[in-house]
């Protein structure tokens, strides 16, 4: 197999000369000469990724994401990375650690490594990222949250909460607390929220209390004793995550209090572990995979400057599993 190194010894230059050219950089004349004489004479050919920096229009699509062990992000990536590839297109990933100021410098990031477009897994569009969007002049597209002025595709948050909403009434739960994150999260943190209480806007005996959790188990688990404390005593608590549902359940667990005997528990997501837990955990499913592909393929249509709707919404599905209680 050739490689750079042969190709600089066959020219008679250095690595890092033959390097700068396969990534157009500045060489003279009789060293470009010298190394295109040695690549026709192997047969060398470059990395598709080499090869990308040099071209006017790259095959590298920039994919951020917040967090690498996120069952979300992971599948959703999986989507997009099949979808890239079946069109001959290369994936590079920036995981930002939840970090936004991280976010913002892998999108100038990529614009300054030629990517073609860029996905962006979001959790909240700021000023700071309009303003890049604006910048980079390279399409872009959102995945778990929808803008007014950019391409996306969105989970179903709403009306998935609004079923799961409906679905937790007819089990006939009245005494409902719902554990939730923050409202800077539009899609889990507000339509989520927003869904559950227009379900229960047709339930006029129902009593809910609103809490508020971080995403990972660790937090929820911490939220979860406090709404055991606080003297409330609902019999379902809807968790705005499956892994909020995870917490609550170990926080039940360690209480000696019984899923769903004693307290039933509700999730979003249809992680894999949710149906494998014992009990199985009701939950809202979502499609990540099929959404990643849909996002890979809207890059594809605006990259060719084909028409894209603006926003792309992903179907859900309610999953009924053994950890709600029927009190009717």
């Amino acid at each position: 197999m050739i490689t750079i190194s042969d190709i600089a010894k066959i020219a008679g230059v250095a690595k890092s000369t033959v390097s700068r050219f396969l990534n157009g950089g500045s060489v003279g004349d009789a060293t470009k000469k010298k190394i295109e004489r040695a690549i026709e004479e192997t047969g060398y050919t470059p990395n598709p990724f080499a090869q990308s920096l040099k071209a006017k229009k790259t095959n590298i699509i920039g994919t951020i994401i917040p967090r690498l062990d996120s069952y979300a992000a992971s599948h959703t990536v999986i989507g997009i990375d099949q979808q890239l590839k079946e069109n001959n297109y290369q994936m590079l990933i920036s995981n930002t650690s939840q970090n936004i100021e991280r976010e913002i410098e892998s999108i100038y990031s990529f614009s300054n490594q030629k990517a073609a477009g860029i996905i962006l897994l979001a959790t909240e569009i700021t000023p700071a990222h309009e303003e890049a969007f604006e910048a980079v002049q390279i399409p872009v597209i959102l995945i778990g949250q929808e803008h007014a002025h950019m391409h996306s595709v969105i989970h179903d948050d709403f009306h998935a909460s609004l079923s799961m909403g409906q679905y937790v009434i007819e089990k006939g739960h009245r005494k409902i607390a719902y554990l939730g994150v923050t409202e800077k999260d539009i899609a889990v943190g507000v339509k989520r929220k927003r869904g559950f209480q227009k379900a229960l806007e047709d339930c006029p005996d129902c009593e809910a209390r609103y809490f508020e959790s971080e995403f990972n188990i660790p937090a929820a688990q911490q939220a979860a004793e406090r709404i055991f404390s606080c003297n409330f005593n609902p019999s379902i608590i809807v968790c705005a995550t499956d892994n909020i549902a995870l917490g609550v359940l170990k926080a039940a667990y360690q209480k000696g209090i019984r899923v769903p005997a004693e307290l039933s528990v509700t999730g979003f997501g249809g992680y894999d572990i949710t149906e494998v837990i014992h009990p199985g955990l009701t939950t809202a499913k979502f499609f990540y995979h099929e959404a990643g592909a849909t996002a890979a393929k809207n890059m594809l249509k605006l990259i060719d400057q084909e028409e894209v709707e603006i926003t792309s919404i992903s179907k859900y599905q309610i999953i009924e599993r053994e950890s709600v209680d029927i009190l009717v």
